[in-house]
């Protein structure tokens, strides 16, 4: 449960635990290097796709050991605030903007009782400010008269609030409450695709599938690795497949604007963890 005081957005960052089920992928630069060519074939059937993601969910705990969040916050209210001005935001526009809503609005009955005027000046720059108003206050008023003010810990009380669906609801309850929960972004979908995870298309049946594939306790950590990967290697214009250490896993290795060749691929690669990414790959 929440304790006042702690700080949640490091707290609960999680090392790298061990994967269990299907075969190990060898560890090395030349081992993490795709054949030219060639890609890791699809797999077709429950249990493949099974062993598949249990693989995945090892690589990715390597390549991103302190995967976490990356939304500030330091509540469960500001985490849900914050993750209802991502949408079609970026996280870094939302966190220069947090700072001053949260200095003025600490509870949920000061968005409750927020003028609508000056909620929306705060938050224009995430985009979609008038709708993202309506959320919040709307959000503070549903807090107050039905949950004494306080964030409810539950899937099935968190979908009923306004600005949320099982998206926002999974990252506050994996990163505000330790409750496990796949985060279907549009970086998850994207990726979970390409490795042959699912060919479903609406957010709640990806999440089902993973939630079958992946020990419970895995799923908000496999879910803000996914997040990292996305943001950083596996890019939706132009993914740097030369450069991915999970190139032998990937079914779409070098498919569309897939970059393939080494040195330009490392150039797509970004964020802290860029060194690291590219030592993984005998890149560094």
């Amino acid at each position: 449960m929440w304790q006042p005081g702690s700080v949640v957005n490091s707290a609960l960052r999680t090392d790298p635990e061990p994967v269990a089920g299907g075969s190990a992928v060898p560890s090395g630069p030349s081992a993490r290097k795709a054949p030219s060519g060639r890609r890791a074939k699809a797999p077709a059937t429950p249990l493949a796709r099974t062993r598949r993601a249990r693989q995945l969910a090892g690589q990715l705990a390597l390549g991103y050991p302190d995967a976490h969040c990356e939304l500030d916050f330091t509540t469960p209210l500001e985490l849900a605030v914050a993750t209802i001005l991502s949408a079609q935001s970026t996280d870094a526009r939302v966190n220069l903007v947090t700072p001053a809503l949260f200095a003025r609005y600490r509870s949920a009955a000061d968005y409750a009782s927020a003028s609508r005027s000056e909620l929306e000046e705060l938050i224009k720059s995430t985009g979609f400010f008038r709708n993202k108003t309506s959320s919040l206050i709307g959000l503070g008023q549903a807090l107050v008269e039905r949950f004494d003010g306080e964030l409810p810990s539950t899937l099935a009380d968190l979908v009923t609030l306004p600005g949320f669906g099982r998206k926002t609801a999974n990252v506050v309850l994996g990163h505000a409450f330790g409750v496990p929960g796949i985060t279907v972004d549009t970086h998850m979908a994207r990726l979970v695709t390409r490795w042959g995870l699912t060919t479903q298309t609406d957010p709640v049946k990806i999440e089902a599938e993973l939630n079958e594939q992946l020990p419970r306790a895995q799923w908000t950590a496999f879910s803000d690795r996914t997040i990292f990967h996305g943001r950083r290697v596996c890019h939706a214009k132009k993914p740097a497949c030369g450069a991915c250490f999970l190139a032998p896993l990937c079914p779409a290795y070098g498919a569309g604007a897939g970059v393939v060749e080494p040195e330009a691929a490392a150039a797509l690669v970004v964020g802290a963890e860029r060194p690291h990414l590219l030592a993984m790959v005998g890149l560094a």
